[in-house]
């Protein structure tokens, strides 16, 4: 088994350990936590490891491919970078750096609306295919023109996000200044110097701003008048009346990511809408609810046939992957995992853990005698 990865960051766990060391606090915080009293955030993993997977042994096999068509276009894997907010306060540069090894491995990269890259400078990086997640305006000047952005952009899949009605409840960004609107304190400051590598990218790269966003952004703002600006510009609830118009203008693949619930998959169907992502936020808004596998394997079984069910929240390794399609995932996504890489590893990070990913994901399916990732479902012990 080729090992096309160092060889010191074996897992998702290493690299999280490393990350924690190399970035000021407030920003692994903000990268690590979850919401109120981080149930969901453990629960999500926990009860994804729940399920079991039976290998065949003494079957002939003919060799495993991770390759995987999703939505007419054939992936090296079954798995993507999914959108993350404030990419480059975690790590400089880190969306542009994430972008290029999604690009690189021919995987899916979804940039956020609150990411610290442009839709452009994405599109750029990955020659037209990286996705583009839009959080919903309150204005539709607003939202029209970022949709024709990202069209002009040639991105394939545009994301829109059900799950953030509100600003999460994060106690940890809330001390540390990061709510809105966020302030650096005394304490962030002394983080800062006690991260010199990351300070000096920081001064290299210079502040991290809503690059996307920046066209309509009054010149100027300090941080106060910031936070007044996000929450004035953004309406996360979304219901038919906004979905209708987003589907009637956009003419690629039209995802709602955020899904927890047959309800909100039978309204994305009748919706007219091309997949789904089965996700919480990765335990970011909702600690009282349910982990993602839970609301996947009766999404799946129910409407897989009838639209793309996809899934994030929770999936930290190559088995986490191979479990979450064995319970029905067309496709999967990860946040945290891959800013855990960049933030560990700078400008080989991305490189470092979708080649780790694949190690791990390759050897499962060699191990079950699985040949391709459409079959999971068949070692899936119930």
């Amino acid at each position: 088994m080729a090992m096309n990865f160092d060889t010191r960051y074996p897992s998702i766990d290493d690299l999280r350990t490393k990350a924690q060391k190399k970035i000021p606090k407030f920003a692994f915080e903000y990268l690590d936590g979850g919401c109120n009293e981080d149930v969901n955030i453990i629960r999500n993993t926990s009860e994804l490891r729940e399920v079991q997977l039976k290998p065949n042994y003494l079957r002939t096999h003919q060799g495993s491919s991770l390759k995987t068509n999703l939505f007419g276009i054939e992936y090296d894997a079954p798995f993507g970078i999914a959108p993350v907010g404030l990419q480059g306060l975690m790590w400089p540069n880190s969306p542009e750096i994430l972008a290029k090894a999604a690009h690189q491995h021919n995987i899916p990269f979804i940039l956020s609306t609150v990411t610290t890259t442009s839709i452009e400078r994405a599109s750029k990086l990955t020659e037209g295919k990286a996705w583009f997640q839009l959080y919903h305006p309150t204005e539709n000047r607003l939202r029209d023109d970022i949709i024709n952005r990202a069209a002009a952009a040639e991105c394939p899949v545009l994301v829109i996000l059900c799950d953030v009605p509100t600003f999460g409840f994060r106690p940890r960004d809330i001390r540390n200044g990061l709510a809105m609107p966020p302030k650096m304190s005394l304490q962030n400051i002394l983080q800062v110097l006690g991260s010199p590598h990351w300070a000096l990218q920081t001064l290299k790269h210079g502040q991290p701003n809503f690059e996307t966003l920046k066209p309509y952004m009054p010149k100027g703002l300090d941080l106060k008048q910031l936070g007044k600006f996000m929450d004035q510009t953004f309406n996360g609830r979304l219901n038919e009346e906004k979905i209708k118009p987003i589907r009637d203008m956009w003419k690629g693949k039209l995802v709602l990511k955020g899904v927890a619930s047959e309800y909100d998959a039978e309204e994305a169907i009748k919706l007219g809408l091309d997949g789904i992502i089965v996700s919480n936020h990765g335990g970011r808004q909702l600690d009282a609810g349910e982990s993602t596998i839970k609301p996947l394997s009766t999404i799946a079984n129910k409407y897989g046939d009838q639209i793309e069910v996809m899934m994030d929240s929770g999936i930290r390794s190559g088995p986490d992957v191979a479990r979450a399609m064995a319970t029905g995932a067309k496709f999967t996504f990860m946040g945290r995992s891959f800013m855990y890489g960049v933030s560990a590893l700078g400008h080989k990070g991305g490189n470092h853990t979708i080649s780790l990913l694949k190690t791990e994901l390759q050897q499962v399916m060699e191990q079950l005698c699985c040949e391709k990732t459409s079959d999971f479902k068949n070692h899936l012990i119930k």
